[in-house]
């Protein structure tokens, strides 16, 4: 079990880019078994690094935060409302679409809903292959690695199927 010990530590260090004080918090909360898994996996996930915080002095942080809400509302994901701006995801969707609205690349509803619903698929087989694993420190340990591993690789499938998708309407 030493191994899985040093895999951990490793992914989060090296592969994950983690500070040691970050990595600790993390497998603190993946190992505390006095906390139900929804909050166990919620707290680890939240301790590892996310974007920019918004800038709440900037017009577009507000415009923004209702386009969140709105999304939110139209996805019917009541637990994202609810924990809203005590999440740090929350906060970086949100300062990441004002950013987008301050540089002029304003996201439609429609297609942030379109998005939004394939991130859930992910998230679903996420969560169905976190079910495999025998403990539910192993299941909380597979969703830290997957947001640690599998977000970059996730990118980079965007990018090769944008690739792919451009050479089949513009030809290479």
């Amino acid at each position: 079990m030493e191994h899985v010990g040093r895999r951990r530590v490793r992914v989060l260090l090296q592969v994950g880019r983690l500070p040691v004080a970050t990595a600790r918090e993390v497998l603190k909360y993946v190992d505390d078994e006095s906390l139900g898994r929804t909050i166990r996996l919620g707290a680890a996930l939240w301790a590892l690094p996310h974007g920019p915080e918004p800038d709440e002095e900037a017009p577009e942080t507000a415009l923004a935060r209702d386009e969140v809400e709105r999304l939110l509302g139209r996805l019917g994901w009541t637990t994202a409302q609810e924990i809203g701006s005590l999440s740090p995801v929350h906060r970086s969707v949100v300062a990441s679409l004002a950013t987008l609205i301050r540089l002029g690349y304003p996201c439609e509803g429609d297609y942030l809903v379109e998005q939004a619903r394939l991130m859930h698929q992910v998230a679903v087989r996420d969560l169905d292959m976190m079910e495999t694993y025998p403990s539910e420190a192993e299941h909380v340990e597979k969703a830290v690695a997957s947001a640690v591993l599998y977000e970059p690789l996730l990118a980079s499938l965007r990018r090769l199927a944008q690739e792919e998708e451009s050479a089949r309407l513009f030809g290479l």
